[in-house]
């Protein structure tokens, strides 16, 4: 049985040395640097949707176009 998400968790993760907090919410995720406000969030209807990996996509596009 699973239990239903009414309020925020939030946990510690490492990566690559450095720690995020990572919320997760009745209305989505959100992960930031330890030490910092803003991180990058993501609705639960976006990433249903799609709509996440077409973002995650689109950036990787313009990240590798101006690059050349």
């Amino acid at each position: 049985m699973t239990a239903k998400l009414d309020k925020s968790i939030k946990r510690e993760l490492e990566i690559d040395g450095k720690l995020y907090t990572i919320a997760i919410a009745p209305d989505g995720l959100k992960v930031t640097e330890k030490g910092r406000r803003n991180g990058q969030e993501l609705s639960w209807r976006s990433i249903i949707n799609g709509d996440a990996s077409l973002n995650q996509n689109l950036s990787a596009s313009v990240d590798a176009s101006s690059g050349e």
